[in-house]
């Protein structure tokens, strides 16, 4: 890995591995429609605003719909879901949970026909799927509707996004990611907003509030998604997908550190067991490397 690539992932991993923090204090104070809904027209307005002032050419020719789609699965449905959950279930177990997004989706994919499944890939659905049984069937805290609840939210969330970026990876494989990025958090902040009718912003908000709502929007929505697909192009779309295994581990030491949220050891164990089941899904270890096809997501500038 290049330097300038390794820098690039060591900030997606920081970035998005502290953007569970500032979703807590984000959700605190506009409640957690209006913080995914706002959230989501910074992050596209945010990157149109830098296509034109870059003099980048934008082509929504694929038509709204696929947006629409993508939206509505990996923004308003993975966001809504985590920044419900978040704050129920706390930000390391919510970080955990998501980093069973890959477990989803290679079942999705292979529903699809999008890729064949290995036996490898079977054995890390397996394990994965025990990871998130030892995770939540044995928490440090009391098992209470809310955190059940809170889970199945997460879970859900995790789903949308497994969804979203599959349906991205077919329909949408040959616009760019900005075009992918601008017209999903567009169509995902439309589709959040009328529900700030059932959970309205909480009470007046402060500067600092809004200061973390920009940094979600334009920080760990806009500039990390144009990042990320640039990663993928530079070193593969499976190496670049690994970044969530070091996410998790951020959020973790941040929601352990910060937050002081407590885990048994046998949820730390189920950890274990999640990330190794996503790594056999995901063909990250050597002797599966040269039998495993990098997963294609959609396609920008210098992006297959």
């Amino acid at each position: 890995m290049k330097p300038r690539d390794l820098a690039v992932y060591l900030f997606l991993a920081l970035a998005w591995g502290l953007s569970f923090l500032v979703v807590v204090k984000v959700v605190a104070a506009f409640g957690f429609v209006a913080a995914v809904s706002i959230r989501a027209f910074v992050a596209s307005g945010t990157l149109f605003l830098i296509a034109r002032i870059s003099g980048r050419k934008l082509d929504f020719s694929a038509g709204w719909w696929p947006f629409f789609v993508v939206g509505a699965s990996t923004v308003a449905g993975q966001l809504l879901g985590l920044s419900y959950a978040t704050p129920l279930i706390g930000t390391a177990m919510a970080a955990i949970l998501v980093a069973s997004i890959p477990l989803f989706s290679m079942v999705i994919s292979q529903i699809w026909g999008l890729e064949r499944m290995k036996v490898s890939g079977v054995m890390g659905l397996v394990l994965g799927t025990a990871g998130i049984v030892l995770l939540v069937g044995f928490p440090a805290v009391p098992v209470t509707p809310t955190f059940v609840f809170g889970c199945a939210a997460t879970l859900g969330a995790c789903f949308a996004a497994a969804f979203g970026s599959n349906y991205a990876s077919h329909r949408l494989k040959h616009v760019g990611s900005f075009e992918v990025t601008i017209g999903s958090f567009l169509f995902g902040g439309l589709i959040a907003a009328p529900f700030m009718v059932m959970v309205p912003v909480p009470g007046a908000v402060g500067a600092i509030d809004i200061l973390y709502l920009l940094i979600a929007g334009c920080v760990m929505s806009a500039a990390t998604y144009a990042l990320y697909f640039r990663l993928v192009g530079s070193i593969g779309a499976t190496k670049a997908v690994s970044v969530e295994f070091v996410v998790t581990i951020v959020a973790v030491i941040v929601g352990a550190i910060v937050l002081k949220e407590p885990l048994t050891g046998v949820q730390v164990l189920g950890a274990g067991v999640i990330i190794l089941g996503c790594m056999l899904v995901l063909g990250l270890f050597p002797w599966q490397r040269s039998k495993v096809a990098a997963v294609p997501l959609p396609h920008q500038d210098g992006v297959p």
